[in-house]
């Protein structure tokens, strides 16, 4: 791999063996009719690390989740998750690997309830037969009653998702994507739309759940940048422009004059 010596002395464990990163993406490019979306970008995620990508609007922050999730494909790079190369898998298979996203907007099912949301995502077997023969339990409801009350939804249960909230909308979302237990999660403008205090607990939220996964996430709202971020990554036009403590960007000065100034 293709590391440098800062990246490198990053992993090394309290017994000095170097423990390996959660996620590689090597010289990764995407090109649209010539144009390249994802230009030649390198980064590197620890386990139990919150990423967060920061950058003006067609920095290619959003076209580097789709890249990881497969719903684009690379015209060229690595993207390795847990020693598995992504760039040869199928969308399905990368959830599989324990890839989860959430989208921009909340994609869940409005008319149905709370419980029902987080219900239809909980993990059901494999295969057609798995799925038509699994029933309701105590360990479904136990597991959706866990999950609604680390979403700060416990009571919210019965309702219907579309009364909710935007930002209630938002935490189910990432409970439907909790339930299914991924080991590294991709949030895409988690607070768009949220009030200060919704994002004072998505905050608190995030940090509660990142334990035994690692965590992408895209934003604008830089106080919310500085309470989650463990490591900033700034892209512009494609390509890192940027990489540090939320600190040492926001006295970049390439940082200030093409995306902070703004």
């Amino acid at each position: 791999m293709s590391i440098t010596a800062q990246e490198n002395d990053r992993r090394l464990s309290i017994n000095g063996l170097q423990k390996p990163f959660a996620l590689y993406i090597e010289n990764l490019t995407v090109s649209f009719d010539g144009f390249k979306a994802v230009d030649n970008l390198s980064l590197y995620v620890d386990e139990g690390e919150i990423r967060v990508i920061i950058g003006p609007n067609g920095a290619g922050k959003t076209t580097v989740l789709d890249l990881i999730c497969g719903k684009t494909r690379a015209s060229s790079g690595s993207i390795k998750f847990r020693d598995k190369e992504l760039t040869r898998l199928k969308e399905h298979e990368i959830i599989e690997a324990g890839v989860g996203r959430k989208f921009q907007n909340p994609s869940i099912y409005e008319e149905l309830t709370v419980f029902e949301n987080l219900e239809l995502s909980y993990p059901r077997g494999k295969g057609v037969m798995g799925t038509l023969f699994f029933k309701r339990d105590e360990a479904l409801c136990r597991k959706v009653q866990e999950t609604a009350e680390t979403i700060f939804l416990g009571d919210k249960l019965h309702t219907r998702a579309g009364l909710l909230s935007h930002g209630q909308k938002q935490w189910l979302e990432i409970g439907m994507l909790l339930i299914q237990n991924p080991s590294l999660l991709m949030l895409d403008e988690p607070v768009a739309g949220m009030s200060v205090s919704e994002r004072t607990q998505t905050a608190e939220l995030l940090r509660k759940i990142i334990k035994g996964r690692s965590a992408i996430v895209i934003e604008h709202d830089m106080k919310f940048v500085e309470e989650i971020a463990d490591r900033v990554t700034v892209m512009h036009q494609g390509k890192l422009l940027a990489e540090g403590s939320m600190d040492s960007v926001k006295r970049n000065r390439k940082v200030i004059d093409v995306y902070l100034g703004q």
